[in-house]
């Protein structure tokens, strides 16, 4: 009988051996070490109940020359930037304001700017926000310069995100790292959703004005961002000189020409937007379209 008990215990064994290799097969293989070297931006992605740093093989080369029309706020971003890989005292950044105005595409700029000198780009999503802790621990040792990169940042209340977000800007007991600077976009000021009833609670003491709690709470996360930079609807002429760059850069030789100016115009009618955004999406149309 014990025999027979000893063979049953070994098949057993035998058969769940086989069947775990086959499990690890199917498996992905460890994420390796980033390479800072080699890469310069990253994703932060999750790996089982960890994330890990994915490199971004083809980043986007878009250069600050061909962001056109927001000349004040590529000069703010860029000395920031300067005073952050010289190691002088510099601020996160938080840019806010109308879609399609150049705020992802400005950090992307800046990122081929600056890489020969050692800046190095993080991508987080909103919803990794919780991992902040984990991925700035990382790094503390490192030389390189880090931008920590959050794109259409925006939250809804008692997101736990949020808070992750709060404490590695300005309230954690533990410090940020002197090589990591977060940036963030926004179509939102506050980051978070504004409503009627929070702004009733607001008072007028000796002609000063006082917010409601519900509305400090919210207005205290973008106040964490030592420099705001706000973006604005185009004007026509503004959206017209950038349609004009594009049309040069994509090597149309007519340039901006009374048809190119009119249908320009026409496209920005039916996307209902003057941005920047919306100038490249008709060059491309205009130079792939008729170029056939």
């Amino acid at each position: 009988m014990a025999a027979v008990t000893l063979t049953l215990e070994r098949m057993l064994a035998e058969r769940l051996t086989i069947a775990l290799e086959r499990l690890a097969a199917t498996l992905p293989s460890p994420p390796e070490p980033p390479d800072w070297a080699r890469y310069r931006a990253f994703r932060w992605r999750r790996f089982g109940p960890r994330g890990y740093l994915q490199p971004v093989r083809h980043p986007h080369r878009l250069r600050l020359a061909d962001l056109q029309r927001i000349d004040r706020q590529k000069a703010a971003m860029d000395l920031n930037a300067r005073q952050f890989l010289a190691g002088r005292p510099c601020n996160n950044v938080l840019l806010w304001g109308a879609r399609g105005t150049g705020k992802s595409s400005l950090i992307k700029a800046l990122l081929n700017e600056h890489a020969d000198r050692g800046l190095r780009l993080i991508e987080v999503d909103k919803h990794d926000l919780i991992d902040l802790p984990d991925i700035v621990e990382s790094l503390f040792e490192r030389p390189e310069r880090f931008l920590l990169y959050c794109d259409d940042l925006s939250f809804e209340a008692n997101d736990p995100s949020y808070k992750a977000l709060k404490a590695i800007l300005d309230g954690s007991i533990s410090t940020a790292p002197d090589n990591v600077l977060l940036c963030a976009t926004s179509n939102r000021r506050h980051l978070l959703p504004e409503y009627l009833r929070e702004n009733q609670d607001t008072q007028i003491v000796e002609g000063e004005l006082h917010h409601g709690e519900a509305v400090e709470e919210k207005i205290s996360l973008s106040e964490r961002f030592g420099l705001w930079l706000s973006f604005h609807p185009f004007s026509q002429d503004d959206y017209l000189a950038i349609v004009a760059h594009w049309l040069e850069q994509l090597g149309w030789p007519a340039g901006l020409d009374g048809a190119a100016h009119e249908e320009a115009l026409r496209w920005a009618l039916q996307r209902g937007s003057r941005s920047g955004r919306v100038a490249w999406q008709f060059a491309r149309d205009w130079v792939g379209r008729n170029g056939l």
